[in-house]
């Protein structure tokens, strides 16, 4: 009986050709989460994204820490990001850190936290995944990567509210000290929850004067 080399060259290179392939941007090299998805059997190829951190067919993954992810609030850069994000017929969110206490937080008021959460999930439309660590979210993208799809999943979340509106009060109505009266003057005024949680500190107290200060956010 002929003795099978499963280490032979050319069987290593087929498994590696067969192998699912995620795209990771440069600046994800020194991440864990590259180092997690090699053992998983995922090749990984670096390239320059302009968009996203990672890159699965046509899924578009941006990956976050939590610290990051309220420095990028305060900075207003996640705007840009979720926009640029949506580029992609299918694209994610990932939260990495959540075991590591979200709130709690100095950087910014927990409900202001919350309230962006619910934004991105609602009214940016983009589906947000909380992992634990590096590793939890390799086993994400490694699954995601290796998943076979027979047809394309609407991400689309259902409504469970009559209308865009309203869910754009509830979501206002979680933080500190804005009622629905309050919370109907600012949407009156600039029109949509990405304008308000981007609108300068000033801007928002020219509206609601002091209740400015229960977004928490800083210019």
């Amino acid at each position: 009986m002929p003795f099978f080399n499963i280490f032979s060259k050319s069987q290593v290179k087929k498994e590696n050709k067969e192998a699912p392939v995620i795209i990771v941007d440069n600046h994800e090299k020194n991440s864990l989460v590259v180092s997690h998805l090699i053992p998983q059997g995922i090749r990984v190829q670096f390239q320059h994204l302009p968009i996203a951190d990672y890159l699965i067919k046509n899924t578009a993954i941006e990956r976050k820490t939590i610290q990051d992810f309220k420095s990028s609030i305060i900075s207003k850069r996640i705007m840009r990001q979720l926009e640029e994000l949506k580029q992609y017929p299918q694209h994610l969110l990932i939260l990495e850190g959540i075991e590591s206490s979200p709130y709690n937080s100095e950087i910014i008021h927990d409900n202001a936290f919350r309230g962006f959460i619910l934004s991105i999930a609602l009214e940016f439309q983009v589906p947000i995944i909380f992992t634990q660590s590096e590793k939890d979210t390799a086993t994400y993208l490694a699954l995601l990567a290796k998943k076979q799809p027979k047809s394309h999943i609407s991400l689309r979340p259902s409504r469970i509210f009559k209308s865009k509106a309203e869910q754009q009060q509830f979501i206002l109505e979680g933080f500190p000290s804005i009622g629905p009266a309050t919370a109907k003057k600012l949407l009156s005024h600039f029109k949509s929850l990405k304008n308000i949680f981007t609108a300068s500190q000033s801007d928002l107290q020219s509206i609601i004067g002091k209740k400015a200060d229960a977004f928490g956010l800083l210019d």
